[in-house]
């Protein structure tokens, strides 16, 4: 492999914002921010979305907008029976 061309990879801690998860991943993004985590202090990034918010992963999708869009189609172009 050639030298000096490939990042510098260290433990990262990462933290959903919107439910305070937090798990540790090796990242090349560098944090002011510091934080313990299991015993030892690693840099901290804040993300807003993770596996642990995200509604495909926690199953909690809105259909609110959708059932509305199709009945607002079918209200206007009378295909309501």
């Amino acid at each position: 492999m050639k030298q000096g061309i490939h990042p510098d990879y260290q433990k990262v801690v990462f933290m959903d914002s919107a439910t305070g998860a937090k798990f540790l991943a090796g990242s090349t993004m560098k944090s002011n921010e510091t934080v313990d985590y299991e015993g030892n202090t690693y840099p901290l990034i804040r993300v807003e979305v993770t596996s642990d918010s995200h509604p495909f992963y926690t199953g909690k999708q809105k259909f609110a907008q959708a059932d509305g869009r199709i009945e607002k189609f079918n209200k206007k172009y009378g295909l309501n029976k």
